[in-house]
């Protein structure tokens, strides 16, 4: 493994997609109008910083611990 980190975060309502946060883009993907609201909430709230940092550093950190264990 060359230690890159890829992945996405998706979100679903009642049976649909909702949204998605996409790492390597760095962005929240709204998948109708409703989904846009919240879209630009996260946003405006900096949860790219969150995410990111969830799914760059924290996720994988434990993945390899927990791989690490057998």
């Amino acid at each position: 493994s060359d230690g890159s980190v890829r992945g996405s975060w998706r979100y679903g309502y009642d049976g649909r997609d909702f949204l998605s946060f996409e790492l390597g883009s760095k962005s929240f993907v709204a998948a109708d109008d409703a989904a846009e609201v919240t879209r630009r909430l996260w946003e405006d709230e900096n949860e790219v910083e969150r995410r990111e940092n969830y799914q760059g550093q924290v996720c994988p950190e434990w993945l390899r611990k927990y791989v690490g264990y057998g």
